[in-house]
């Protein structure tokens, strides 16, 4: 029997590398139990019941949902157009009956609604390895994020409705934002939200591009201030699956078909409201997209680990001109690109999820245990929860980004490797390019993960985080001269980002984001180098990667700031000419 964690040796050194009790110290002692069957005796149990809720999905990755994704990719989910529903694949169903069993569908709820109260970076793992056995799959088990939210924002009546459903698999979710109208730019969502007499509500419009739209609890962006046109105007409400809300069709998409992504007209549909009124954009939907954001770089992570090892294994058997093709060097230099990029996203990637647990378990500190606190930890603890919220705010797009373009980038050099049995259904290789190709578009495209990034960059949160790593706090120099030697080369490479840096503050709005994506790549490669090294400390294999990956960044690291150097807006002033005329119709 196969395990797709217990065969992953990066997954398994990651999951000790990390202080794993520190991050669950906080989650226990903040988060409510009620009366559930198990509750851990200390924090080695704790962490051992981590490990053993890994290797569980580690198993149904495997065993269910690898073998099923074929069958699932080529028949896909079934439209009912008359009454307006969906029924899910029989394989997509089983599936999630299997992780029901498993009792894996609470993963990050309080035991109190009977969750697993697993912290996000336990989350990111499983929902990487989820990914790799079928990413169309990952979507569904992704969308637990929509019972986080009613956790962290609805009232104590609606917790209760909803979050024990979610937690024993009766139900799954769907969060329910964009428009024909309002992709990206949510502040232009119109979809009617009405307050009744009774202080009830009703929902009346079009979404489209949902994902598990067919889902039983739905969490819809609605226009609840109708004077109000901008996000301000914006509320956040959930309902349920009901004849009053219909799934007008199923989108016919390139991949991920096990996943149902469906247009929803909502008419005259009972609602609640979550949270306060015009709260829905600003504060309740980005808190969701962030948390989507980063389950989109761990499913770019799973799809490039299954791809790459596709790869890796055919490089190794395919013999020609008397050798396996990976003794040419080009094919080497390939997989060995492949597999040092999903190390690097990786660790992007884990160490975001950490930042978010630390930013989370912070804050139920400051809001559970105030009166137990004393003025100045309470001013400790507000100051490293900005911290963390500002870093996170620049990670997390980071993580989701690079994981996106590199997951993109391995899916495609896994085909070239394959060469022509890649481009041919006898492989998944295929598969795992058309499933790849999504995680650059939704929940923001990667252009727009870089406009977020780089205010991070330009503000110094960036230069700081960085510092914190030259710096070693615990350890003003590494004992290896090696990695002392590398850490220079990053502190150099940040100097002369630095330097890039300033020049742009200098210039306008336009210019800065014409040039962010150098600087976020410089800056992401320039953080990974420092992962890295952390890495290697522990691990000797690791400071081979992190020497091959710094020294072959640090030319591109030089080349993209002195890109954003030059002070050019040629691709602007100069647009119409080098575009072209519009292409007639």
């Amino acid at each position: 029997m196969s395990n797709f964690f217990t065969d992953n040796n990066d997954i398994q050194f990651l999951f000790d590398h990390f202080d794993l009790a520190e991050i669950a110290a906080i989650q226990e002692r903040e988060t409510p139990n009620g009366t559930a069957d198990y509750l851990p005796s200390d924090l080695d149990d704790v962490v051992d019941n981590y490990r053993k809720i890994l290797e569980i999905i580690g198993d149904i990755a495997a065993n269910t949902l690898a073998p099923s994704a074929n069958q699932v990719d080529a028949e896909g989910n079934t439209h009912n157009a008359s009454e307006g529903t969906v029924t899910l694949h029989p394989l997509v169903r089983q599936n999630i009956d299997r992780l029901t069993q498993a009792d894996m569908m609470g993963f990050t709820l309080p035991r109190k609604y009977g969750g697993l109260n697993c912290p996000i970076l336990i989350y990111t793992m499983a929902t990487e390895i989820i990914a790799r056995g079928d990413c169309s799959f990952m979507n569904l088990f992704g969308l637990q994020g929509i019972a986080d939210t009613i956790y962290a924002f609805a009232s104590e009546e609606i917790q209760d409705d909803y979050l024990p459903k979610f937690a024993s698999g009766e139900v799954s979710g769907a969060m329910v934002l964009t428009e024909p109208d309002a992709g990206s730019d949510l502040q232009a969502v119109r979809l009617r939200a009405d307050e009744q007499p009774d202080g009830t509500w009703v929902l009346n419009g079009v979404k489209r591009f949902i994902t598990n739209g067919c889902g039983e609890v739905l969490l819809v962006l609605a226009r609840s201030e109708h004077d109000i046109k901008d996000g301000r105007g914006l509320s956040l409400f959930v309902c349920e699956r009901s004849p009053a809300v219909k799934v007008r069709c199923l989108e016919k998409k390139l991949g991920i078909h096990g996943s149902p992504t469906c247009e929803l007209t909502f008419e005259n549909t009972p609602a609640r409201l979550i949270g306060e009124r015009k709260r829905g954009l600003i504060t309740y939907v980005l808190a969701l997209m962030n948390g989507a954001r980063l389950g989109i770089a761990s499913q770019s992570l799973g799809v490039a680990e299954a791809a790459y090892r596709l790869a890796r294994t055919y490089a190794n058997s395919r013999e020609q001109f008397g050798a396996p093709i990976e003794r040419l060097a080009p094919v080497a230099e390939l997989v060995v690109e492949m597999q040092v990029k999903i190390e690097a996203m990786r660790a992007l990637t884990y160490e975001t999820a950490r930042v978010c647990d630390l930013e989370n378990n912070t804050n139920r500190l400051l809001e559970r245990n105030a009166d137990a606190l004393s003025d100045e930890e309470k001013k400790v603890l507000k100051q490293n929860s900005r911290t963390y919220k500002r870093l996170n705010a620049m990670l997390t797009p980071m993580s989701k980004y690079y994981g996106a373009e590199g997951c993109i980038s391995v899916a495609t050099d896994t085909i070239q490797v394959l060469g022509g049995s890649g481009y041919i259904k006898d492989y998944p290789a295929e598969r795992y390019l058309r499933d790849a190709r999504i995680t650059s578009l939704y929940e923001g495209t990667s252009q727009l993960q870089v406009v977020a990034a780089i205010k991070g960059i330009t503000s110094g949160v960036f230069a700081s985080y960085a510092e914190s790593f030259e710096k070693k706090s615990y350890s003003e120099s590494y004992s290896d001269s090696e990695l002392e030697a590398l850490k220079a080369v990053l502190i150099k490479n940040r100097e002369e980002l630095q330097s890039a840096i300033e020049f742009v503050k200098t210039q306008s709005g336009a210019y800065v984001e014409l040039v962010a994506r150098q600087l976020v790549d410089a800056a992401m490669s320039i953080l990974i180098g420092h992962y890295f090294l952390g890495q290697a400390e522990k691990n000797d294999r690791k400071k081979k990667v992190a020497e091959l990956f710094i020294t072959n960044q640090t030319p591109i690291i030089a080349m993209k700031c002195a890109q954003a150097k030059q002070g050019s807006m040629q691709v602007l002033s100069d647009y119409e000419l080098l575009a072209g005329p519009v292409p007639a119709a």
